[in-house]
């Protein structure tokens, strides 16, 4: 890259949904990267959007839960490069408390969408295990 040239950046949001039981929230990636993995529901932010409110819009998508965008608390923003094989990603985290039991049902990019103990989580895409283990540290 010269001087003139400009790394494009694009720029997500993801959820981290726990409940008082310790289970969280992830999907089966329907597409690559990381095609068939568990990850956290999140994805682009659309034009002029906050990342809080497509936050909230990727969760609703991806896996019928709702959450009201000012009730999610920002737990950080991971852009280190080399964290998504497509290029350069900066994904602002949120954490969502919700009661146990909530029904989910996969939706838009998700093969599947279902509730993990934290304790017994599956290998997950990208960073979202540090995401994951930072939105613990916030409860």
């Amino acid at each position: 890259m010269t001087d003139t040239e400009f790394e494009a950046i694009r720029y997500t949001a993801d959820v981290v949904v726990l409940t008082p039981d310790g289970s969280v929230l992830l999907i089966e990636r329907g597409w690559p990267p990381h095609e068939g993995a568990w990850a956290l529901p999140g994805g682009h932010l659309d034009e002029g959007e906050k990342s809080r409110t497509a936050a909230a819009r990727e969760l609703l998508e991806e896996t019928g839960v709702p959450v009201d965008p000012e009730q999610l608390r920002a737990i950080g923003t991971w852009n280190r490069p080399g964290r998504d094989p497509r290029g350069r990603y900066s994904t602002d985290a949120y954490l969502a408390l919700v009661p146990a039991g909530i029904p989910v049902k996969a939706g838009t990019d998700a093969r599947r969408a279902r509730w993990w103990p934290v304790s017994g989580l599956p290998q997950l895409a990208f960073d979202h295990a540090d995401i994951i283990a930072a939105a613990l540290g916030e409860i």
